[in-house]
């Protein structure tokens, strides 16, 4: 489908986005642009703990509510759209070619997987190739459809980095995931916090800068199944998923949904190390 800017269907957060674009192509389901929306961005070249992170991000926060807004590179982006997909979420991938190419062509399953589950947009028209100037372009669009947008890891010449200014232009929230002081993927975003960009150093962060969270007593939790059986396990100190899997003898998908629902629910937080631990 087509939307114009004026009419009907096209997503108001544009609006007030640089150089609104004149006609957007879109595939999917339009409504995911109704919820609170994360952007989480960040290198193409990412390190194994930043898509990891990522990853994670777009799973807690599809599960919280949000729709995870992304643009389906390499790295980053195809790691928060797969955790958005991982647990049923909403995700939704701005294109920098048109809405029927996929780049890089390694991508094709994910872009279909999001055509069919979530939302695909694009300002180009269809059957136009991938060219350099359209995908810091496209970050434009990334940034002002978001409340939020994360930067997971990104270098000093990272195109990440486009998109978190051009989420200051528009008066977006920004924010950060710390990483090393001496890993070149992280140098550029590490200056994004020195330059005052809020800080995400755990899930509960990001879900609270969504206006997401919702706490709930422990009392309120089922006396059995794996909610309550990943609680228990937790009662032996913090570790990571596989570790309290094994704990509480849950299956490893099982114990996914579990730690998600708990994280949601505001009474456990994962590290970006990947560690659980009762908060």
């Amino acid at each position: 489908m087509v939307l114009r800017r004026g009419e009907p269907g096209y997503p108001e957060r544009l609006l007030d986005c640089v150089s609104p674009p004149a006609r957007l192509w879109a595939r999917g389901d339009l409504s995911l642009l109704d919820r609170p929306c994360a952007a989480i961005v960040g290198t193409r070249r990412a390190t194994a703990h930043g898509e990891r992170a990522a990853r994670e991000l777009g799973r807690v926060l599809a599960l919280a509510g949000a729709t995870i807004v992304s643009g389906l590179a390499r790295g980053i982006d195809a790691a928060a759209h797969r955790g958005a997909l991982d647990v049923d979420g909403a995700t939704c991938a701005v294109l920098g070619t048109g809405i029927d190419v996929a780049y890089p062509k390694a991508h094709a399953p994910l872009q279909q997987a999001i055509g069919e589950r979530g939302l695909l947009l694009s300002e180009l028209e269809p059957a136009n190739p991938a060219h350099g100037g359209s995908f810091p372009r496209r970050n434009r669009i990334i940034a002002a459809l978001s409340t939020v947008t994360i930067v997971v890891e990104a270098g000093v010449k990272s195109g990440a980095l486009i998109t978190a200014a051009f989420a200051l232009e528009q008066g977006r929230t920004l924010a950060v995931v710390p990483g090393p002081i001496d890993v070149p993927q992280t140098l550029g975003s590490n200056e994004l916090l020195r330059d005052g960009a809020a800080v995400v150093t755990s899930m509960a962060d990001a879900i609270a800068l969504l206006g997401l969270t919702t706490p709930v007593r422990v009392a309120d939790l089922p006396p059995a199944g794996a909610e309550r059986r990943l609680w228990d396990a937790l009662e032996q100190g913090a570790a990571d998923l596989d570790t309290l899997c094994t704990r509480a003898a849950l299956p490893a998908h099982e114990g996914m949904a579990a730690a998600g629902e708990l994280e949601v629910r505001g009474l456990i937080e994962c590290s970006l190390t990947g560690e659980l631990r009762r908060i």
